[in-house]
């Protein structure tokens, strides 16, 4: 083997170095990610998608109109149920914009 040839690193390992790098705000939107679809329930996760996280401000991206309409009377509950699952109240509000899926 050459010399510039380099080992493996798992996958895990990567992604744990470049989450560190990462702003909180990255990493508060990825622990969102995780807990998405289990909190939202199935309905919810195939129609809106979180985008961003700005300091306490969630971005989704929703798939229609209608949904908007409907997360939006939905929002103080989503709101609730994602901080429970997250652990902390690091979600103030979320605002929804029309996205593609």
């Amino acid at each position: 083997m050459g010399d510039d040839q380099k080992e493996f690193v798992h996958i895990g390992q990567l992604l744990k170095t470049v989450l560190r790098s990462c702003r909180p705000a990255d990493m508060q939107l990825a622990g969102v990610w995780k807990i998405w679809d289990q909190t939202v329930g199935p309905a919810i996760a195939e129609n809106a998608r979180p985008q961003a996280f700005k300091q306490r401000l969630l971005l989704v991206q929703v798939s229609s109109p209608v949904w908007i309409q409907q997360l939006r009377f939905l929002k103080k509950d989503l709101i609730a149920n994602l901080n429970q699952a997250l652990g902390e109240a690091c979600i103030e509000d979320i605002k929804f914009k029309i996205g593609g899926f």
